[in-house]
């Protein structure tokens, strides 16, 4: 078995958000479909050069759910293998801000506003959905 170098194998870095929103039926949370995955998650996207982990995930969440978002305390993360790479994608809890009309477009088709008891059998990855049980 070879085992590359570290300059031979990319580890992918993303950051993302477990947006939360107050509703007169209690406390809900943004779940979006990926038009080219074909799947539920939580928003979250590719670090940029030179951004933080911070910046990232509220860039994605802000880009994903068209909405302004607070950050806040850390969610936790995982990782796992994505297109044969190692990615490691850390979550931070957010507040709402202000949401916009959601408009679908090529990347995000829906967003939904959901309990997290529902949002568990809906989100597509098990370790989004362990993050979500506090696991």
């Amino acid at each position: 078995m070879r085992i590359n170098s570290p300059s031979e194998q990319e580890v992918i870095f993303a950051a993302g958000g477990v947006l939360w929103r107050e509703t007169s039926a209690g406390r809900k949370l943004a779940v979006i479909h990926r038009v080219a995955t074909d799947d539920w998650t939580l928003p979250k996207g590719k670090l940029k050069p030179g951004e933080s982990w911070l910046q990232a995930a509220q860039r994605e969440v802000e880009e994903e759910t068209q909405c302004r978002v607070s950050l806040g305390e850390f969610a936790g993360g995982q990782v796992y293998q994505a297109w044969g790479k190692p990615k490691v994608v850390l979550y931070w809890h957010m507040v709402l801000v202000e949401e916009q009309e959601f408009q679908p477009n090529d990347e995000v088709d829906l967003l939904l506003w959901v309990t997290p008891e529902d949002a568990l059998p809906i989100l597509s990855y098990t370790g989004e959905r362990r993050l979500l049980a506090g696991e």
